[in-house]
């Protein structure tokens, strides 16, 4: 059955379908903290602990959305993905955790915040129990909203990137590598969900918009802090 989003790609119709949530991220007090240079680094330090726990079960469901690949180019792009979320995007949260004296280790042993451990265990949910499609689906709010923060912020805030401490992290979400690596994963959204009926661009918009609201508390959680208890990272996800 013939889709009837031909006017707009399936990308498109997700972003727009939680577009609601994207002005939100862009408004929230932790993203334009990082933007001004107000945010309280003790707040950032946090956040970046649970995004590089995050990072690391962001991975796996790139590594499992490869292991379902019926096609060596939709394998290729998750393996693409994932050697740049573990050699790439990675490697900037270990250069802030270097600067602010926090090992890998130290890192690791954090109790993961409950919304971050939600949200990577739907992700994975998700993989394991979808397609191709579906975990591409969960992946790309992330990698898209990243990438649009990233240029908000320099629109709003023209000299972010030139920032002593916050300017690395927008620097790394506007540059030409992590564009590229977005609009890989775009573009392999449009195909794959190219021939699905509205019932299935509808699943994916679900998919896209549940994540988006984990990416809002994503935001609240960095700028609430740690809780009273949190679950050690060591502990499985599922």
């Amino acid at each position: 059955m013939e889709n009837k989003n031909t006017a707009q790609s399936v990308t498109e119709r997700l972003i727009a379908d939680s577009a609601d949530l994207f002005e939100e991220f862009y408004a929230h007090p932790f993203v334009t903290g990082m933007g001004d240079g107000t945010l309280d680094h003790a707040k950032f330090q946090y956040y970046m602990i649970q995004d590089y726990l995050y990072l690391i079960d962001y991975a796996k469901v790139f590594a499992v959305g490869a292991a379902k690949a019926d096609d060596l180019d939709i394998m290729r792009v998750f393996a693409s993905s994932l050697h740049a979320t573990v050699d790439g995007e990675m490697e900037l949260h270990r250069g802030y955790m270097r600067r602010l004296g926090i090992s890998g280790e130290e890192a690791e042993n954090t109790p993961m915040h409950p919304a971050n451990r939600s949200y990577t265990s739907y992700m994975l949910r998700i993989a394991y129990e979808g397609g191709a499609a579906e975990v591409t689906a969960a992946i790309l709010s992330c990698a898209v909203s990243y990438k649009m923060i990233g240029e908000k912020l320099l629109e709003k805030y023209p000299h972010a990137a030139e920032d002593s401490f916050f300017g690395e992290w927008i620097r790394s979400y506007t540059s030409r590598e992590y564009r590229e690596e977005t609009q890989m994963l775009a573009e392999q959204m449009n195909r794959l969900a190219a021939d699905l009926p509205e019932s299935g661009i509808r699943k994916l918009s679900s998919i896209f918009r549940i994540c988006s609201e984990y990416e809002r508390g994503f935001w609240d959680m960095g700028w609430q802090g740690a809780p009273v208890s949190a679950v050690p990272f060591g502990e499985t996800s599922l």
